[in-house]
């Protein structure tokens, strides 16, 4: 009766707001495929390479001027431009070449020196080589890193005097002073061993890709060894030759070997090694590294192969010997996140729990004794900033209003003073200058492009850096619908976070088709006040189109604690393809939904979604779109499988139960199969053994792939050739 009821003041509310919507004349500028994934015309302003200087009174951006790119320094108090720290026609050595195109920089310690990468090559997700140059702002000396390849990691010592990095599976170090290299590690191999640099899955899945670290000093340097010497390869054909060639790479999948990983410590004193003890057991993971203040103590966290029980440990850096101080431990899994800070006294840290149901900071000390829970109450912690140690404030991001929002705080060490520090509704990041007297604040809502400020550390507005005017001039010349947020309650009395775009002169005694768009994946919401570009703007073009667009966050989405996220622990899949069903069923009770004409489409987790929608839940989607889909969670990477599933060994029911590939006998809508040839990640192994199955069914489906493009399936009219044939199948069959 209650949801009777419910349902029934939804329609009423949404009669009366639509009513006063149709009566808003339209205007004529359609949107165009070509001017959303082509020409760039709704591309949003930022501000790049931006870095605090040291003292907190300054910023550093890369700017454009017209011979090329330059490093400006900026005041924070007054936006003034104080000086031009570096140009890049300095890197040519006649005014007939051209002037460096800047990737990246990075100061030394004493910002003396700048670290200048280019030429970038992407490897994976977060991994690069590039060129590295060093450019001395005194003597304005400009000094390579290496002449014998390119390097990935490129990073100072301490003293600004030394440059490590990696080339080859080995680390080197390149001495500015004496012009010597020297390589710390010598057997490192191609699909073999690594030294300082991840393997792909901890790569990808522990979002991270620096696997070396300078000592405090500067005289030590630790770094991982991956031997994935039984980690089975993976083979990609790469196309484009009269003989395509062969793409290997080490894979583990669910249950699979991975690398066996160790910890190492180069002393540059003496030039010797020594290891670290990270425990008996091979078959664990150390997702994080990170020394102390103490410059002869190193931390890293180790969890176990389910990753339901993680350690951080101190470890000696001259003995190796190492120590647990804090053990987490869980029913489901224990995430891993980057909020673990030493704060400068040698005695305490800040860590990270979802002990108490929720993301949240603690202090504790370093023996690994809690000293306080420094934030509390039923909502997450999603970033932290750091800490001002001379006022003892902490600054972090938080979902406090409400799972689709962000908010920037400040709380004293002590638990007291929480204040909140920006004051738009929607999504508030933030960037803090290393003194803490300043931050930039980056806001947008569902409907405004990014609007960027300068604060001070109490949160007053002083000045704006972007407002993306011109864009927002670009955005009224179109017929635009506003993103309106609901919440669709399920059986259970549990309320889904939920979004909906209708066309600009809605009628609401006229039926529409319904799009849902969705991702679903643990921990990730797509229900999320702030602007999504190019997403947005689709959305929008198919809203002219006459179709209304959805998107609801169903249980196991993040930011409404470890209970809703972690329910669907060892059963990924199942509930969350009841909820969007659900969804789509309450949503049909709208009087001017048309219930037979329900599409869904997603990537990645969202084309697993839309996969398992057509198939397990044939008589409430026409169509469903699946690009780069997980079509059976056999085939995908142990780290993020096995954090959900288990082994599938030990839980075979929880794979072959939510797997759409086992359910292709029960399709009978409209089906887009898109995947990339040369995707890393979700493999086109998954698409392949889904067509197969159809095959063997004799069930028809729309098929598009892309020879050689990765998992995001972009680069040059790619993006504008998917969003068609999407577009063209969404139109003709939904």
């Amino acid at each position: 009766m209650k949801l009777f009821k419910s349902i029934c003041a939804f329609l009423a509310l949404f009669h009366f707001s639509n009513t006063i919507q149709s009566q808003v004349v339209s205007k004529s500028k359609e949107l165009t495929l070509y001017d959303i994934w082509a020409s760039g015309a709704f591309a949003q302003k930022s501000i790049n390479g931006l870095e605090s200087m040291n003292d907190g009174d300054y910023f550093t951006t890369i700017e454009k001027y017209k011979f090329g790119q330059c490093i400006v320094r900026q005041s924070y108090k007054t936006g003034e431009v104080k000086d031009t720290l570096l140009k890049g026609e300095w890197f040519v050595k006649n005014l007939t070449s051209a002037p460096l195109i800047i990737d990246g920089y990075r100061f030394s310690a004493d910002e003396k020196k700048v670290l200048i990468s280019s030429q970038t090559e992407q490897i994976y997700r977060h991994s690069s080589k590039a060129f590295n140059q060093v450019y001395d702002l005194k003597t304005k000396k400009i000094t390579a890193v290496s002449n014998l390849g390119k390097q990935m990691y490129a990073s100072f010592s301490a003293d600004g005097n030394k440059v490590a990095f990696v080339r080859d599976n080995n680390i080197f170090i390149s001495d500015l002073i004496s012009g010597t290299e020297t390589q710390i590690t010598s057997d490192g191999y191609r699909n073999k061993i690594i030294n300082g640099a991840n393997d792909w899955v901890y790569e990808e899945e522990f979002s991270f890709s620096i696997c070396f670290f300078w000592s405090p000093n500067g005289d030590k340097i630790a770094y991982y060894k991956f031997d994935e010497s039984n980690v089975k390869e993976y083979d990609m054909t790469e196309y484009g030759s009269l003989y395509p060639g062969q793409y290997k790479y080490k894979y583990p999948k669910a249950g699979e070997d991975n690398s066996i990983v160790s910890l190492h410590v180069y002393n540059l004193t003496d030039k010797k090694t020594i290891k670290i003890d990270v425990g008996s057991n091979p078959d664990q993971y150390i997702p994080r590294v990170k020394w102390t203040n103490n410059n002869n103590t190193l931390s890293f966290q180790r969890l176990n192969r389910l990753q339901n029980k993680l350690e951080l440990l101190l470890a000696d850096a001259t003995t190796g010997v190492s120590k647990t101080i804090i053990t987490e431990e869980s029913n489901t899994y224990v995430e891993v996140v980057d909020f673990l800070t030493f704060l400068k006294d040698n005695k305490t840290f800040i860590w990270n729990s979802e002990k108490d149901g929720y993301q949240h900071l603690y202090l504790y000390d370093i023996n690994g004794k809690e000293i306080i829970q420094l934030t509390k109450e039923k909502w997450d912690v999603m970033k932290f900033y750091g800490v001002d140690e001379k006022t003892g404030t902490l600054f972090y991001q938080s979902a406090e209003p409400s799972p689709t929002q962000r908010d920037v705080y400040s709380i004293k060490t002590d638990g007291s003073k929480k204040t909140k520090l920006s004051s738009q509704l929607g999504t508030n990041d933030a960037r803090f200058s290393n003194s803490f007297n300043y931050f930039i604040n980056y806001y947008s809502n569902a409907n405004t492009p990014l609007y960027i400020t300068l604060n001070d550390s109490k949160g007053k507005e002083l000045r704006v850096l972007e407002d993306n005017a011109i864009l927002k001039r670009k955005l009224a010349e179109y017929t635009l619908s506003k993103k309106e947020f609901l919440q669709v309650p399920t059986p259970d009395s549990l309320q889904l976070n939920a979004w909906m775009i209708k066309p600009f002169n809605f009628n609401p005694n006229k039926p529409y088709p319904m799009l849902m768009i969705t991702y679903g994946g643990p921990g990730i919401n797509t229900v999320n006040d702030a602007w999504e570009g190019a997403g947005f703007m689709w959305h929008q073009l198919m809203a002219q189109k006459g179709y209304i667009i959805v998107s609801v966050d169903n249980r196991g989405t993040g930011a409404r604690g470890a209970d809703f996220k972690k329910c669907t622990y060892k059963q990924l899949g199942k509930l969350e393809i009841q909820d969007q069903a659900w969804a789509a069923i309450y949503l049909t009770h709208l009087p001017y939904a048309i219930k037979n004409r329900i599409g869904m489409w997603g990537w990645s987790y969202g084309g697993y979604m839309s996969s398992l929608a057509i198939t397990k839940h044939p008589n409430t989607f026409k169509a469903a779109v699946a690009i780069a889909p997980v079509t059976n969670w056999r085939y995908y990477d142990n780290i993020y499988t096995e954090r959900y599933l288990q082994k599938p060994q030990d839980n075979p029911v929880g794979y072959d139960d939510n797997s759409p590939i086992n359910f292709v006998d029960d399709l009978t809508g409209k089906y887009l199969l898109i995947h990339g040839m040369s995707d890393d990640n979700v493999h086109f192994q998954n698409s392949v053994e889904m067509i197969d199955a159809l095959e063997k069914k004799n069930k028809q489906f729309d098929l598009m792939i892309y020879p050689n493009k990765n998992h995001g399936i972009g680069g040059g009219n790619t993006r504008l050739n998917l969003y068609t044939k999407v577009t063209d199948f969404l139109i003709k069959n939904l």
